[in-house]
């Protein structure tokens, strides 16, 4: 939480798998969307652990090629 740019806070992981567990075990229909040090290095991951919406500012408009980043992203 914060700033764009910052890190991404590795804790997030153990925050999504609760998250899905409390949506799977009350048969929720909740989205769980992660904000904040989404990259290509930790998409896959994230959505691995349950994540269904990722928002990735920085490291997309940061990169040298803010459309290949998309289209690499898009592909996980």
């Amino acid at each position: 939480p914060g700033f764009g740019g910052q890190n991404f806070i590795e804790n997030t992981f153990n925050k999504i798998k609760e998250l899905k567990y409390l949506r799977d075990k009350s048969s929720n229909n909740f989205l769980i969307e992660v904000d904040g040090g989404v990259n290509i290095e930790n998409a896959k991951k994230l959505i691995g652990v349950g994540a269904d919406i990722l928002v990735a500012g920085s490291s997309v408009f940061k990169s040298e090629d803010p459309k290949k980043t998309i289209k690499k992203l898009k592909s996980i």
